[in-house]
């Protein structure tokens, strides 16, 4: 279940999808295992009470392990160039999405056991209304705090230049106008220079 591309902003790229790892349905993995177990032998065995007590166990399985696996299934981590989103639901919804320029802090924590499977927990911290976020069974959590360390500079970097080229542009045209107005004859000689000078930021 992929990230839809068109809820993505003109120009906006992917960097990194996945789920949880696969040990936050350990649980459900095994009680499933269990299950399956009881409906062989019961079916091997043939009791009058058969279909009974295997109708009991799927239902129970439904109770009990179904959701698990649907939210495991349906919840989604997506980097992308510019914001962090995290989704979850099949029918009904929800997310949260965090612009990465307004990420302070990335930390991520391993238990022992966390660190024999590949996997932890991330805490993102961030300016405004976001605050903490706390994102468990992330899969291998030091790559993913890494990935967005990098690509948030690599977002202000970007950010930073297109100021710069904007300004330049901005620069540009106002000197072409200068040049125009001169050109035309209503900005003299002195007058021309003197906000050229200014434009360029001379004195």
């Amino acid at each position: 279940m992929a990230y839809p591309e068109k809820l993505l902003s003109p120009g906006e790229e992917i960097k990194s999808e996945f789920r949880p790892h696969w040990s936050g349905i350990v649980s459900e993995l095994v009680v499933s295992v269990i299950a399956l177990v009881v409906i062989v032998v019961v079916a091997i065995q043939g009791f009058s009470w058969g279909m009974w007590a295997i109708g009991a166990v799927v239902l129970l399985w439904l109770v009990l392990v179904a959701r698990g696996f649907i939210r495991w299934f349906t919840t989604l981590h997506v980097i992308t160039s510019e914001r962090l989103i995290h989704r979850m639901g099949w029918i009904s919804k929800q997310g949260k999405e965090i612009p990465l320029e307004v990420i302070n802090d990335v930390a991520f924590s391993q238990t022992a056991w966390e660190r024999i499977f590949g996997t932890g927990d991330l805490l993102i911290e961030s300016a405004g209304t976001h605050g903490q976020s706390k994102y468990t069974d992330i899969p291998d959590p030091e790559a993913v705090q890494s990935l967005i360390y990098q690509i948030r500079e690599q977002r202000q970097h970007a950010l930073q230049a297109g100021g710069a080229s904007a300004a330049g542009e901005s620069s540009a045209s106002q000197l072409a106008t200068l040049s125009r107005l001169h050109d035309e004859g209503k900005l003299s000689d002195a007058e021309f220079e003197t906000e050229k000078r200014k434009l360029l930021g001379g004195t």
